[in-house]
């Protein structure tokens, strides 16, 4: 039992590791190449925490090449172009300026309901109203729309308008006061404990989220039972 705890145990936080390395990426944006080393490590990993006969090394060696060479072949790819659209693929215009691009869609694979369920999922119900619609390399849809079909901005509209866009700073999370992005904001424990008290609580621990934005807008949740 002890055994199989710490293979299944050191066996997933490599994985976790390496695949932390590769990169952040969704099931959904992963490059081919990326999806299929996931599919690898995930049966590579299985087998050693189940068969006990199979010593560890045997296992994380594989684990440690794939992972290896994943990184190998991204750091190629940075430098080399070709080897770049060889390995990941390119974009292909599936829209031009409203029309079909009837090749692009056999050659990729994309069936007409594919086509619309994706342009549905950005809100767009009429292919004439899009500029270009791109198939990106991760399979994703990226849609242009004409500028008359876009929303009006209020540059657009020449309306005046300010800038209301700021970042906020999570200060307390879930009742753990997180003492650095309190120091990154420029304030202390003695301004946190006046905001405590304003809202009726006595302790971050009483405290689901705080944060504050860089103008200075403070928004504070209590826990629910500490109510």
């Amino acid at each position: 039992m002890i055994t199989a705890f710490f293979r299944t145990a050191i066996l997933y936080l490599l994985l976790i590791v390496g695949l932390r390395l590769t990169g952040k990426r969704q099931i959904g944006e992963l490059e081919p190449i990326e999806l299929v080393l996931t599919m690898l490590l995930s049966d590579l990993a299985s087998v050693p925490m189940q068969d006990f006969g199979i010593p560890l090394v045997n296992g994380v060696i594989p684990i440690v090449t794939l992972l290896a060479m994943s990184m190998l072949l991204s750091c190629v790819s940075l430098r080399n172009v070709r080897f770049r659209t060889l390995i990941c693929g390119k974009p292909a215009i599936i829209i031009r300026n409203g029309k079909l691009q009837q090749d692009a869609m056999r050659h990729n694979r994309l069936t007409l309901d594919e086509l619309f369920e994706e342009l549905r999922t950005q809100g767009v119900t009429d292919i004439s109203d899009v500029k270009y619609a791109i198939l990106e390399t991760g399979g994703q849809l990226s849609v242009l729309l004409r500028t008359v079909a876009q929303p009006a901005t209020p540059y657009q509209l020449g309306l005046t308008y300010e800038d209301d866009v700021f970042l906020p700073t999570v200060i307390i999370n879930d009742g753990r006061l997180l003492r650095g992005n309190l120091r990154q904001t420029g304030h202390d424990e003695a301004w946190l404990q006046a905001q405590l008290s304003e809202n009726g609580v006595d302790a971050p621990s009483q405290v689901f989220l705080l944060s504050i934005d860089e103008r200075g807008k403070i928004i504070c949740i209590v826990k629910d039972r500490a109510k």
